[in-house]
């Protein structure tokens, strides 16, 4: 949506819910309040290229569609790869000029190595790569060249995610500069989405479903932006689940954030204490999700049922490219 502001906005306030816009959050925040983006990059993660093995018949050459999920060093990456059942323990796969190898397969991923690493490794996937759209968009249309700029935040700097924080896709300079004018304070934090934060649970025990780890950082400035905010009596607002998970990694029990840099694998749902965060902006997340399970944590299981039967009464978009809601528990 142009502009990203135009976005509808369900605000839970306490106990009252209101329909309003995203360019509306200004008047729905306090001076001294702030907001925390997660300024991750996401990369054109996903790759299609060909499987080539030598055979008798010419039937060794397969096409084969790569998401890259979690970086593993220097020249290596997880990946989730399709038709997994044409790839096995020592294939090549060619992505144009790019080139790896299956060094390990389990659960539906494999392990690839390239043919080159770090900076030059980054500069091939650019190249090679398209933007890793969410599959209920991918299976639609491929990415275009709208998609490198829609599926990015305006303020992403730090390349590594390979799913956008979509909470933050909302935002504009125009907004950023009503909200600054507002008041409301804002610092940047940085996790890198992995496509493992959006998988379904499927176990039949919550205890069971295994999160993916994430690389994040939180420095010591915006820790102490953070800390020193709250202490104001600022309320913390991150944007994305994406930012909250990592608030919650850094905090301590008495609820104060310290600088952090690291995987984490954090779940939160219904029965964490939530430390440091007093609201929260987030897309819809769907039902049977680690997010619901965050959201419903945060909100309470019931209150959060009414919320959706609201957006779904009120006709509010779903999804990555959809509307927003803005939970704030006490008002």
């Amino acid at each position: 949506m142009r502009p990203r502001s135009a976005a509808r906005l369900l605000v839970a306030n306490g106990a009252d819910t209101h329909d309003a816009r995203v360019t509306d959050l200004p008047g729905w925040l306090r001076p001294g309040d702030m907001l925390i983006f997660n300024d991750t990059r996401v990369i054109p993660a996903r790759l299609s290229g060909e499987r080539r093995r030598e055979t008798a018949d010419g039937s060794g050459v397969a096409r084969i569609e790569a998401t890259l999920i979690h970086r593993e060093g220097a020249d290596r990456w997880t990946a989730l790869a399709r038709p997994l059942r044409r790839l096995r323990v020592g294939d090549r796969i060619h992505f144009g000029d790019l080139t790896a190898e299956v060094t390990a397969r389990d659960e539906g991923e494999v392990v690839l190595s390239f043919d080159r690493s770090g900076a030059d490794l980054d500069a091939a996937i650019a190249k090679a790569g398209a933007m890793p759209l969410p599959p209920y968009i991918a299976t639609r249309r491929p990415a275009d060249e709208a998609d490198l700029q829609d599926y990015q935040t305006v303020f992403a700097e730090n390349p590594g995610a390979v799913a956008a924080p979509t909470a933050s896709l909302h935002f504009d300079e125009a907004l950023l500069a009503r909200l600054e004018a507002r008041g409301v304070q804002s610092t940047r934090v940085t996790l890198h989405v992995g496509a493992g934060t959006f998988l379904p649970v499927v176990t039949d025990r919550i205890d069971d479903h295994r999160m993916h780890a994430e690389w994040g950082e939180i420095t010591q400035a915006a820790a102490d932006a953070i800390n020193a905010a709250r202490a104001a009596g600022g309320r913390l607002i991150p944007v994305g689940t994406t930012a909250l998970r990592l608030l919650e990694s850094a905090a301590d029990e008495q609820g104060r954030v310290h600088s952090f840099q690291g995987e984490t694998d954090i779940f939160i749902r219904p029965g964490h204490r939530f430390r440091a965060a007093d609201g929260l902006m987030t897309n819809f997340p769907l039902p049977r999700s680690t997010l619901f399970m965050l959201v419903s944590a945060f909100m309470g299981v019931e209150r959060m049922r009414e919320l959706y039967a609201h957006a779904i009464r009120a006709r509010y978009r779903f999804y990555s490219y959809g509307d927003s809601s803005l939970l704030l528990p006490k008002g």
